[in-house]
């Protein structure tokens, strides 16, 4: 069975105003890393927080862990009068009063970065699954890339931007899509094609030494993983580990194959990309090419194809719920569209649109820690 570990990011929100902290005092960081323990980490903004889980070996770690780690920091974060959103972007958040991060590493990114890194006030949830040293890791990045527009649009999470609606299920990745070497990657036969490609680019100098892309999939410098990064954060914990165990049922399935990878043709990778324009601008509601000759179909139908892909992996793994949880996943809605019905009544009631988006904002602080 495949180790893998699972990285969620939080918005620290004030109950009362229900907007993203922008500076939180020395007192509320303390007591976020007291009720995460090892596992926290900064973010590139003050008011954010990550947790770096351990490494799991099977499902219910990951639940018992996650759903500590949001109670305790809902439990901590109240004695300050305030909670934790865990989604792609915050309905509230003012970009502009943001306070970056005090760190070299982070510092350096808005140095680099720019006006790009300081409207990047976003959240996404990370999923690392280990890949045998035996297997080519590129060769299964290609051949679980195509199904990446599918975790993205069960993800969405971020239909809101700097207070208002954006027209995206995840504005997060349209956002991703102003930095450099973010999104869909870049083609790579193998592994020693991956290398050639960092190697250019630090001869040239625009990645370090250590160096790395932040697409929404990659090979991690650090750990022997591949690395989910597309999708959103997940305000309810299930959805989030639904997505981490299918991601782990694609990469174990992938590396059970004789060449993983090897129908991942340039054909292949433009129909990734305007899958996933559909996933992040439609999210479910989206149309998908099934295949490259051109057969087009529902979220239903993709997922009943992923189902018929995937499910005797996913049940030699101990996973048989998983598809039936991403059914249930879907028939209910992803979070952006629990958000617009949440706005939608809001504003059918007569409220204005502050106090529509504060109902989002509730919204997402129950769900966070637990609630509906």
């Amino acid at each position: 069975m495949l180790t893998f570990g699972i990285e969620e990011e939080y918005f620290i929100t004030d109950l009362h105003t229900r907007s993203l902290v922008s500076q939180p005092s020395a007192a509320v960081l303390a007591a976020c890393r007291q009720a995460i323990g090892q596992g926290f980490a900064y973010e590139m903004f003050q008011g954010q927080i990550e947790v770096a889980s351990p490494v799991f070996k099977a499902s219910n770690e990951a639940t018992d862990y996650l759903a500590t780690v949001r109670h305790n920091l809902g439990r901590s974060l109240a004695d300050f009068g305030l909670g934790v959103v865990c989604a792609g972007s915050h309905p509230l958040a003012a970009w502009r009063e943001q306070r970056p991060t005090e760190r070299a590493h982070f510092q350096q990114l808005f140095d680099d970065i720019q006006y790009v890194a300081r409207r990047s006030v976003l959240c996404g949830l990370h999923v690392h699954v280990e890949v045998p040293a035996s297997v080519d890791r590129i060769a299964v990045m290609n051949q679980v890339s195509p199904w990446l527009p599918l975790l993205l649009l069960l993800s969405c999470s971020s239909p809101f931007w700097d207070g208002a609606p954006t027209g995206f299920m995840s504005y997060r990745q349209a956002a991703c899509d102003e930095w450099p070497r973010m999104g869909v990657p870049e083609h790579f036969t193998d592994w020693a094609a991956y290398l050639r490609y960092l190697a250019l680019l630090q001869r040239v100098g625009a990645i370090k030494a250590d160096g790395n892309g932040w697409w929404g999939i990659r090979p991690a410098a650090r750990y022997p993983t591949l690395e989910l990064r597309m999708t959103d954060a997940c305000p309810r914990l299930a959805d989030a580990l639904a997505l981490a165990t299918l991601f782990r049922v694609m990469v174990t399935h992938a590396c059970a194959l004789e060449k993983p990878g090897a129908e991942f043709t340039a054909e292949a990778r433009w129909l990734l990309k305007e899958n996933r324009w559909q996933a992040k601008r439609y999210g479910a509601a989206g149309t998908f090419a099934l295949d490259d000759q051109g057969t087009m179909g529902t979220t239903e139908q993709w997922l009943r194809q992923a189902e018929h892909t995937f499910a005797t992996t996913a049940e030699t793994m101990g996973e048989a719920a998983l598809f039936g949880d991403l059914r249930r996943l879907l028939a209910c809605g992803n979070s952006a569209v629990d958000q617009l019905h949440c706005h939608a009544t809001a504003q059918a009631s007569g409220a204005d649109e502050q106090a529509c988006l504060r109902q989002v904002v509730d919204r997402l602080l129950a769900q966070s820690c637990g609630g509906d």
